[in-house]
């Protein structure tokens, strides 16, 4: 409570934004998420039959299809090195932005780069979305100064803050639930319920400890049945809903992402 009371006086406080982190910080996430907003709308009025006037995917002569992902590591590569240069404004805030641009181009892509395969319209394309929802979050949280432990404890109570973070993390995570258990490490509460409640079915935790047919198996069954259900009427309005069923091949133009900037 008293971190929140401070953040919250540190947001009424005059000259909030003339700190070059804080001011650079924002416009990072302003433009990430502007920028996942926008191709991902892109890509679903590319879809869409209704909208034939909407530019089509870059392609190369050859016929190969240049996801935005290849854009986007690009931008955050010049960014990130023109960042580490620590430039003056405005170009700190101008490379903060292209650096947001650059990761919302990326990670919306995430589940390619994890398949290995285009699946942005399958059932697996779905952990782009997560991705995003994961980093936004972080990144949210980070600019308004959320951290498990002050700097100002001494190193042991530092130390054992971070190990207690890492531990509740680790067994929210353990037990299927990745965003409370990343969040965790920055609000540790957000962890610490994770890990007190029931496990998510396939989790390695359910898998270890829920016996077929058993009480709690049933139980985090049903629960987490209504959970996905709601996540996923989430992510389809999000960023559409997915056409192929998740293991299925991709292929044709609708497996493509979107024009590339």
């Amino acid at each position: 409570m008293a971190q929140l009371a401070e953040i919250i006086l540190k947001f009424e406080g005059e000259g909030f934004l003339d700190e070059d982190s804080t001011r650079a910080g924002l416009i990072l996430l302003g433009a990430f998420l502007a920028s996942f907003l926008f191709i991902r709308t892109s890509a679903r009025l590319m879809r869409s039959p209704k909208v034939s006037w909407w530019p089509g995917s870059v392609e190369t002569e050859g016929g190969l299809h240049v996801h935005h992902l290849v854009f986007g590591i690009v931008l955050l590569l010049v960014a990130g090195f023109a960042l580490a240069l620590q430039p003056p404004s405005p170009w700190l805030e101008i490379l903060a932005a292209g650096f947001g641009i650059g990761a919302g181009l990326t990670l919306d892509e995430y589940a390619l780069w994890l398949h290995l395969e285009d699946v942005y319209w399958s059932e697996e394309g779905r952990r782009s979305v997560d991705a995003v929802v994961i980093a936004a979050l972080v990144g949210g949280l980070l600019l308004m100064g959320f951290i498990p432990f002050g700097t100002d404890q001494g190193v042991i109570p530092i130390l054992l803050s971070v190990l207690a973070a890492l531990a509740l993390s680790g067994i929210a995570i353990f037990k299927g639930k990745v965003v409370s258990g990343v969040t965790g490490m920055l609000i540790p509460l957000v962890s610490l319920v994770a890990a007190v409640r029931l496990a998510k079915p396939g989790s390695p935790w359910a898998r270890r400890r829920y016996a077929a047919g058993s009480r709690k198996l049933a139980r985090a069954t049903a629960r987490y049945a209504r959970h996905t259900r709601r996540y996923q009427r989430f992510q389809d309005r999000l960023a559409g809903a997915p056409t192929t069923p998740a293991g299925s091949a991709e292929g044709g133009p609708e497996s493509h992402g979107g024009p590339a900037g």
